[in-house]
């Protein structure tokens, strides 16, 4: 974006407000159309910026993301429990992905790891997660079977399936105590 004019980047800064708001109300399916609408563009000027509904998701989440793996470089950093900060980091995540509506629809449009570019929202939520979670089995705090994917597809799986629930918060966290005993490394 460093070699474009300066009102390509003021209209690329306000189409992306536009979309943050847009997902915050609507979620993933938020409509391009109203987008451009409100943004007070037209579609192709939103297309041309945003090619697909994955990269105007990407670019919505993409600065929430990273403080989320700020965090867990911070976790990791910490000579606290292990196992304790793997699951404060996807405790925080699960949090965000229930409140930033279409998180988990992001994480979910690919394999996480297997096929997500490094800069994507799910190769750098997968990067940050990986380095906790490998922590947390060298220390035996965690099962050496459980990976990243399946950590995150438990996350994506839950904010997908609490999501529409009167409290979702609540269903959440049930659902993510239940999963994280499963951690435990003296479980088979």
């Amino acid at each position: 974006m460093t070699g474009q004019r300066s009102d390509a980047r003021r209209n690329y800064a306000h189409i992306l407000a536009v979309a943050e708001a847009e997902v915050a109300t609507q979620g993933a399916q938020a409509s391009v159309e109203r987008i451009a609408r409100v943004a007070g563009v037209g579609s192709a000027t939103v297309r041309r910026h945003f090619p697909t509904r994955k990269a105007l998701l990407e670019a919505v989440f993409k600065q929430r993301v990273l403080v989320l793996c700020e965090r867990a470089q911070t976790l990791r950093d910490d000579e606290n429990d292990s196992r304790a900060a793997l699951v404060e980091w996807l405790r925080e995540l699960l949090a965000y992905s229930l409140a930033a509506r279409g998180l988990a629809d992001v994480l979910s449009y690919e394999p996480l790891q297997d096929e997500a570019t490094q800069d994507s929202c799910a190769g750098v939520i997968g990067a940050a997660g990986a380095s906790l979670l490998r922590r947390a089995v060298d220390d035996q705090a965690v099962r050496a079977d459980v990976t990243i994917d399946d950590l995150l597809t438990l996350i994506v799986g839950i904010a997908l399936a609490t999501e529409n629930y009167t409290d979702p918060a609540a269903h959440a966290e049930r659902a993510f105590r239940l999963a994280v005993a499963g951690l435990d490394a003296t479980r088979t």
